[in-house]
């Protein structure tokens, strides 16, 4: 009797750790608006909005584009960080600090509808992401989303 006693509490256990491991994605990451999708028609950058890190280790920015009207149009990211919440004392991130390169998640004209990613793993709680456009005189449509994981706590 005690054997199946045992081998039931294994069992519901294997049952709920496979239930763990079997989670969505959902409850361990936090999605965050950082540009919504936009049309530029010049070169002036495009800031994103502050993300705060506060609770998760991690923050990846998504950069998705759709039509890059111009034939030699670069789009070029660059991260800020800031230790304060209005980003006063932002300074552009060094590459040490970046999961990814920046020429890894520079778009080129033939880019259309294209997703790529930059991490950011430095130590200040706040940053954002600025986009750059070049010989961009049409219409360059992107947007970008932040992904903060790792979480210290699970989010609910």
């Amino acid at each position: 009797m005690r054997k199946g006693i045992v081998a039931f509490v294994v069992l519901a256990l294997a049952i709920a750790a496979m239930a763990f491991a079997a989670e969505d994605l959902k409850s361990l990451i936090l999605i965050r608006n950082s540009i919504p999708p936009v049309t530029v028609s010049n070169n002036d950058n495009t800031t994103g909005a502050i993300i705060d890190r506060n609770g998760y280790e991690s923050l990846t920015y998504v950069i998705h584009t759709a039509t890059l009207a111009d034939s030699d149009v670069t789009l070029t990211p660059t991260i800020q960080e800031c230790a304060i919440d209005n980003c006063d004392d932002v300074s552009t991130v060094v590459a040490g600090q970046l999961i990814g390169t920046v020429a890894g998640a520079t778009f080129a004209a033939a880019d259309d509808n294209t997703v790529k990613t930059i991490g950011y793993k430095g130590y200040k709680r706040y940053s954002r992401i600025v986009i750059t456009p070049a010989s961009n005189s049409s219409a360059a449509l992107f947007g970008v989303t932040a992904i903060l994981g790792h979480p210290k706590y699970r989010p609910q």
